[in-house]
């Protein structure tokens, strides 16, 4: 069947493991209209997650972080005409908005796209945003995120026989992960993700430096520790716990990390943008969940695992004693890991 042309926006800002999962509705509707012209409306600091993507024609930059923190300068309101314009270069069909807040759901209304399509109300964070939107849409119960970001498209007429996560890759990226590994002679390696946006959903930094002892132990693959610069400091210290002697940190930026996901032999971490690349690449998981629900967020493929308490969210920021994520043992995710492994590798 021929479908005319047609033009999509596609709005979700932020953040990294947000922008993964919705990778797969933007590949269907670009198989199902493939005379169509897709854009993706995103924040800038995660506009490199785009590039490169076949799919799109082009991707539209919004910087909103700095644009608040300088709301009264002349420059921050340039900029915004700026990108507002970019928005209504082109006449939309359709604008999806995968992100359900005020601030996306403005962006779809400023774009005078003929439909704005986005989640019904109990699937929003912010629902009152839905004033914005001509259609609602409402997944199904209890299923992945990137299955209730397909539906949206699927509203639209597109399908997919199945999900496609078109990555950025560099010959650059490449070499220097190889370098890296080759430096550590590290051939087999398991990558340990401490970090996370959150508190209540990072495993304890003494959980994890027993995990990493345990591991050397037990295990002949290299130790991988990744994370952003702000976290080497209980990266640190979690090998200095670990007295660690085959465990070490590997600097890299995002791409480079996908590049190092994609040869690991395993990925164990919490529910953080790392995880959800590795998970997107193929990348074996071991996923240490709570509060947020696995059945939603966690790795798809059939045989990753996640290890979850399911407790209560406390995302303290700020206060006198923010809480690691509790209520999972160091035994459960040793025994998840030789598991996974068992399964990726036997």
């Amino acid at each position: 069947m021929t479908h005319p042309a047609r033009q999509f926006l596609v709005v979700r800002l932020s953040s990294i493991g947000d922008i993964v999962h919705a990778l797969p509705a933007a590949a269907a509707l670009a198989e199902t209209f493939p005379q169509a012209q897709i854009d993706w409306v995103v924040e800038k600091r995660h506009a490199l997650l785009l590039k490169g993507n076949p799919h799109l024609h082009r991707v539209v930059e919004l910087d909103t972080l700095k644009w608040r923190r300088n709301l009264i300068s002349s420059t921050t309101w340039r900029e915004v005409r700026k990108n507002v314009g970019a928005l209504r270069d082109e006449v939309y069909d359709a604008a999806i908005d995968f992100q359900g807040l005020w601030k996306s759901a403005v962006v779809a209304r400023l774009s005078h796209a003929r439909e704005r399509i986005g989640f019904a109300k109990r699937w929003m964070r912010e629902p009152s945003a839905a004033v914005f939107y001509t259609q609602q849409v409402s997944p199904r119960e209890h299923v992945h995120v990137v299955e209730e970001n397909m539906a949206l498209v699927e509203h639209l007429g597109a399908h997919a026989q199945h999900w496609q996560f078109p990555l950025p890759r560099t010959g650059e990226d490449d070499a220097y992960v190889e370098g890296q590994l080759a430096v550590m002679d590290a051939k087999n390696f398991i990558i340990v993700n401490p970090g996370g946006g959150w508190r209540s959903k990072c495993w304890s930094p003494e959980n994890y430096a027993t995990l990493v002892r345990h591991l050397e132990d037990s295990r002949r693959e290299q130790i991988l520790l990744t994370g952003s610069p702000s976290e080497v400091p209980v990266i640190t210290g979690i090998l200095e716990g670990a007295g660690a002697q085959r465990a070490r940190y590997i600097p890299t930026t995002l791409v480079q990390f996908i590049a190092l996901a994609r040869r690991a032999r395993l990925f164990i971490g919490g529910d953080t943008g790392p995880l959800h690349l590795a998970a997107a690449v193929g990348a074996p998981i071991v996923g240490i969940y709570g509060p947020t629900d696995p059945v939603r967020n966690g790795p798809f493929a059939a045989d990753d695992i996640a290890v979850s308490n399911q407790g209560p969210i406390n995302h303290t920021r700020r206060g006198s004693n923010p809480v690691y994520l509790p209520g999972i043992s160091v035994e459960s995710v040793l025994a998840a890991a030789e598991q996974r492994l068992a399964r990726a590798h036997e």
